[in-house]
């Protein structure tokens, strides 16, 4: 494992992909910052935290012989790494709103952005960012956003919740690439945030509708039961759920 810590940058997410531009960075290549000026989540949205307070942090992993048609694995993957990380630091009601966000109860601690290397049609690796907040107490504008302390009462250290989460990322890539696929997909629809519950949700048209998530393709599609009793599968930009 390579850890390259910074003060502050724009993005780390960016900071590695300048360097697979380049060159692949070995396995397990780590960008951590203090601070993130210009940090990215789902569709464009910004990522903040404050300095000092969170981790902002950035991981490569080499994926040379996995096929771009699973690629939603590795965020799944990702997702019941952290989760699993933050149960061993007590974190209560943990869930994954899909595709990737951490909830405890409802509210935001953990977001997670993954961008893949790929080059001729095939993956070489993936860039997984994530911004986990830790001990930060503020968040302007933020409602439904918490942190690992305002949950618990508990300040905790950076590098030792960075090392659960790393340690975590292992054991799940290794589920990958047994080409464990099921047992993936199971855990992860297992935590999904809102499943088998009545929910409210807006379309693109920002039209809001009623149905009930029952879990993902194996694309990332969310699988939703509508109110005429049919299945609908839908994208990251087709829907919102609202809660």
């Amino acid at each position: 494992m390579y850890i390259i810590k910074l003060n502050a940058i724009d993005s780390t997410n960016t900071y590695l992909k300048d360097l697979a531009t380049v060159s692949l960075p070995k396995d397990y290549t780590v960008v951590v910052a203090d601070l993130q000026t210009n940090g990215k989540g789902q569709m464009g949205a910004k990522w903040s935290s404050e300095e000092g307070k969170s981790l902002t942090v950035s991981v490569f992993k080499r994926l040379l012989d996995f096929k771009v048609t699973d690629q939603f694995y590795i965020s799944m993957a990702v997702a019941l790494a952290i989760t699993n990380a933050l149960n061993c630091f007590k974190i209560p009601q943990l869930h994954i709103k899909w595709p990737n966000d951490i909830l405890s109860s409802n509210n935001k601690i953990c977001g997670i952005l993954i961008e893949n290397v790929i080059k001729t049609n095939k993956l070489q690796g993936s860039i997984i960012g994530f911004g986990l907040n830790v001990n930060q107490k503020f968040f302007e504008n933020l409602p439904q956003a918490s942190s690992m302390s305002l949950l618990t009462g508990v300040v905790y250290s950076k590098d030792e919740v960075l090392l659960e989460v790393l340690k975590q990322l292992k054991i799940y890539f290794k589920i990958l690439e047994s080409q464990k696929f099921e047992e993936i997909k199971l855990a992860y629809e297992d935590l999904l945030f809102r499943k088998d519950k009545p929910s409210t949700f807006v379309n693109s048209k920002n039209e809001r509708f009623s149905g009930i998530i029952k879990g993902v393709s194996e694309t990332g599609l969310l699988q939703v039961w509508m109110e005429d009793n049919v299945v609908e599968f839908f994208d990251l930009k087709e829907i919102k759920l609202l809660y």
